[in-house]
């Protein structure tokens, strides 16, 4: 099942046929708000404003672990996020859509990146951090409806929730990254920790601010504005999406390798507490 994270109304889609709230209780705390399950046709989906109903979270101040944890809880085998991104390429154009498939993490320490720890020692691979064949569905999708797309690229993730400075962009960009946000990471690590498949959307709305041209500079205005003008193609090609979903059997993604060969521990010698929770990221 595919649940999505994104904006406020995003699960708003024509067709849906049942929506119902559920508020989840996880070990890592409370999601940022309840998640929605709701049908489309009879393909059930599930929606998690990021930054809770009104958008009062700041980045660092998402609960990324209970989001996936909750997520995962509810059935969800694949997430879809949903964002608005600054591009650092003169390729990627304020309005364009991008498909990261790599992440660099630029954010300063504040957030709990991981669901170890505590006496549970594991190491998870995230050379390749996102499902290569859920992104795949994704394209497939945007082509299907004659949307345009860019596929790859490297997204950075900076701390927030202030924009950033010159300095900091022209830094990013030498360093080879494409799209700068602020809230993919560390969801897309946890998402692999759980075994989840994990592709992100980003409407580009600015330049960031590595351009001379100081009225190219992000401003709060041009992301809300560009953000709510490309909605609806990301609500087509998530309906879309939801209604194409299936089981995917790709040898490509690599979501789906065992949890507990990556501990450190012996699994065995762990207590049932602890045992438990490598079960659940290991289902």
């Amino acid at each position: 099942m595919i649940a999505i994270m994104g904006g406020t109304g995003f699960y708003e889609f024509d067709g849906v046929s049942f929506s119902e709230q559920i508020n989840v209780n996880t070990p890592f705390g409370d999601p940022s708000d309840g998640i929605v399950r709701s049908r489309l046709g009879d393909v059930p989906f599930l929606f998690l404003p990021r930054h809770g109903r009104g958008h009062r979270l700041m980045p660092s101040e998402i609960n990324s672990r209970a989001n996936i944890w909750a997520l995962k809880s509810l059935g969800a085998t694949k997430i879809l996020s949903v964002s608005a991104v600054g591009s650092l390429r003169e390729s990627l154009h304020p309005g364009d859509l991008a498909l990261p498939d790599q992440y660099f993490d630029w954010t300063r320490g504040k957030r709990e990146g991981t669901f170890f720890g505590d006496g549970v020692v594991a190491h998870v691979s995230t050379a390749r951090p996102v499902c290569a064949s859920f992104a795949d569905s994704v394209g497939v999708a945007a082509s299907r409806l004659g949307i345009s797309v860019h596929r790859g690229g490297t997204y950075a993730c900076v701390e927030g929730p202030r924009l950033g400075t010159r300095a900091e962009s022209l830094f990013l960009r030498g360093a080879g990254c494409d799209l700068v946000g602020m809230t993919n990471v560390p969801e897309v690590f946890l998402a692999r920790e759980a075994r989840l498949c994990y592709a992100a959307v980003g409407i580009v709305t600015d330049w960031d601010c590595w351009l001379e041209d100081p009225s190219q500079h992000a401003d709060v205005k041009k992301v809300l504005s560009l953000y709510g003008a490309n909605l609806s193609r990301l609500k087509a090609i998530a309906a879309d999406l939801i209604g194409h979903d299936a089981p995917l059997s790709s040898p490509r993604c690599l979501c789906s390798a065992s949890v507990k060969d990556s501990l450190m521990n012996q699994f065995d010698r762990l207590d049932s507490r602890k045992k438990e929770l490598v079960e659940f990221l290991d289902a």
